[in-house]
């Protein structure tokens, strides 16, 4: 979606710090920013829902909001919505109110002798394709789509309608497009695609920088 997540290209949000962000949790937080990560995955592994949808959840919010709330508050604002969607939680039990017996029974958590395991397997997303035979192949030249989605998806705004080049391909897998609409048998070739930086940005790239992206198939059209 054109979302304020899709920053990407922008101006006008200042230089990246990398080194202002050393650490994975802010000091002082009081341990809020690590619960809030810890809930978001251990309620994930539940399987309540896909990690797509757990994305749009967190980036489909107004831009005050947004920007407002800090990484991790983003987070725990994405599994609020999850969590009452599903009808695992009211809206009243979040706000302190008294707990309920008519929610949606979850499915069973996750030990904790087994996160570490889990951790390690993920959540793989590749599928079969059976005879399906991918599109494109290295080396050929592909335009990408110039879709503007109310949904989810993995395109950004700033490589939409712009011509690149196959590099690889990386198989085929869950389209998470599709997938953060709750359909988790959608899949599709996925590629690398290789541009030119000043084909993406224009004069304020420099001269020989490239830019690389996956895209699924339906991002892509052939010149």
């Amino acid at each position: 979606m054109n979302g304020p997540h899709d920053i990407g290209g922008h101006h006008g949000f200042g230089p990246v710090d990398p080194a202002a962000n050393d650490a994975p949790y802010h000091p002082g937080a009081e341990d809020w920013e690590e619960r809030a990560m810890a809930l978001t995955v251990a309620s994930g592994f539940g399987g309540h829902w896909t990690i797509d949808e757990s994305r749009f959840a967190r980036e489909d919010r107004h831009p005050l909001d947004y920007h407002s709330l800090g990484y991790f508050g983003i987070w725990l604002a994405g599994l609020k919505r999850l969590l009452v969607e599903r009808n695992l939680v009211t809206e009243d039990e979040l706000a302190g109110g008294p707990l309920r017996n008519d929610t949606a029974a979850p499915n069973p958590p996750l030990p904790a002798a087994k996160v570490p395991a889990a951790l390690a397997r993920g959540g793989p997303v590749d599928r079969d394709p059976g005879p399906i035979k991918p599109i494109f192949s290295p080396g050929d030249r592909v335009r990408t789509r110039n879709i503007q989605p109310r949904g989810h998806t993995r395109l950004p705004a700033y490589a939409r309608d712009k011509v690149g080049r196959i590099e690889t391909v990386q198989g085929y897998h869950a389209y998470a497009d599709d997938s953060a609409r709750g359909d988790r048998a959608a899949a599709h070739w996925l590629y690398t695609v290789v541009f030119d930086a000043t084909v993406l940005f224009g004069d304020a790239a420099a001269t020989g920088d490239t830019v690389t992206i996956d895209a699924w198939e339906p991002y892509l059209e052939r010149l």
